[in-house]
């Protein structure tokens, strides 16, 4: 039992680490870097309870290709990670919740929400392969933040 537990814990923390290497080439807005971090086929649960499935890389560069204008019309400056959790672990899948927290320069959230990750181990690596977030208040889906003194 003792082994099956350490596996268990390393599997977390492995995806846990992938997660937070994504997440700093989101914020370096270093494409190649998040889809290091990635398995495809990969499936997002988007807004209005749409999938967006990307086949492979290229069809997630290619829906990449706007989001930092997008971001730039919120005032996002970076995402900052409140909190994450493994709620369930095993081998070769792990399944996180986390709290993201979207930012203005000065640090200031202006726009906070709930994810859930899947990630898988495949072939020794592990990546994200599936998302789902409670994200509203975005330039993508008819909302916009302000910068600060604006």
């Amino acid at each position: 039992m003792y082994q099956r537990c350490c596996v268990m814990i390393d599997s977390a923390q492995e995806a846990i680490d992938a997660f937070h290497k994504w997440n700093d080439a989101w914020n370096a807005r270093d494409i190649e870097t998040q889809i290091s971090q990635m398995h495809f086929p990969h499936l997002r649960l988007a807004r209005n309870n749409k999938f967006q499935l990307f086949k492979t890389p290229n069809d997630y560069r290619v829906a990449d290709e706007g989001a930092t204008a997008r971001l730039n019309a919120e005032g996002w400056h970076h995402t900052s990670t409140l909190s994450i959790d493994a709620v369930q672990a095993g081998p070769e899948k792990v399944h996180l919740v986390i709290r993201q927290s979207r930012q203005h320069a000065d640090g200031t959230e202006y726009n906070g929400f709930d994810t859930f990750w899947i990630f898988t181990k495949i072939d020794g690596r592990w990546g994200v392969q599936f998302r789902s977030s409670f994200l509203t208040n975005t330039a993508s889906n008819g909302f916009g933040a302000t910068a600060p003194g604006t």
